[in-house]
């Protein structure tokens, strides 16, 4: 589903990711560890579209998205593509619900459809009697939950979660590692997770290391 050919990136002349290669399969749930600095953001950055490899190739469903225009990579990554960050980046100014449909109405679905699928998701994970709470009103289970509905609405062949649990507290955390496995089961949803949480990494599963710059297996 997802391939990653020889990628290299240098910021000035640094090194960041040497000669990296990955393969994810569908429904298959990959965690990268390692030490901060690393370079386990900016790979998983590259795998999401935001930003460009200096050389190497990247396919998702057999389609090259940094051989796509601005316009029609930015729709690719909408449709394909689902993002996870430690720090939620909910907007403030809208609902729970608004937050989730958002980028189905971004994707084309009418207001009607992406309600649809937004209540079903709000049904799912649990969270129907705060789904006219802002942000500010949810906890940060919660925010987090909204921020796996968010990612889950346009169906994506995969999501990339960015120490996903890492400002929860443990009983938060749990919940949100077994809801990736629950997501897999109901949906066969792929996930690569970049965690310092060595449950969550030990649940994955494949577990891969990145030293300084390369990605190695852990077993």
């Amino acid at each position: 589903m997802l391939i990653a050919t020889n990628i290299n990136k240098k910021f000035g002349t640094l090194s960041v990711l040497d000669n990296v290669n990955l393969e994810i399969k569908k429904g298959e749930i990959v965690s990268i560890v390692g030490s901060s600095g690393a370079g386990k953001t900016t790979l998983l950055q590259i795998l999401g579209t935001l930003e460009k490899p200096d050389s190497g190739n990247v396919l998702i469903n057999q389609t090259d998205p940094f051989l796509l225009k601005n316009n029609d990579l930015a729709s690719f990554r909408n449709k394909n593509i689902g993002f996870i960050f430690q720090f939620h980046h909910l907007l403030p100014e809208f609902t729970l619900e608004e937050n989730i449909l958002l980028p189905a109405l971004i994707h084309g679905d009418s207001l009607v459809e992406a309600k649809k699928k937004a209540t079903e998701l709000i049904h799912f994970l649990h969270l129907s009697e705060r789904k006219n709470n802002k942000p500010s009103e949810l906890s940060g289970g919660e925010q987090q939950r909204t921020a796996v509905a968010r990612a889950l609405i346009n169906q994506p062949s995969v999501i990339f979660a960015d120490e996903p649990s890492g400002n929860l507290d443990s009983k938060n955390a749990e919940e949100l590692h077994h809801l990736f496995f629950q997501l897999r089961k109901e949906f066969n949803q792929s996930f690569v997770i970049v965690t310092h949480n060595e449950k969550l990494a030990n649940m994955s599963d494949r577990q891969l290391l990145m030293i300084d710059g390369q990605l190695k297996s852990s077993e």
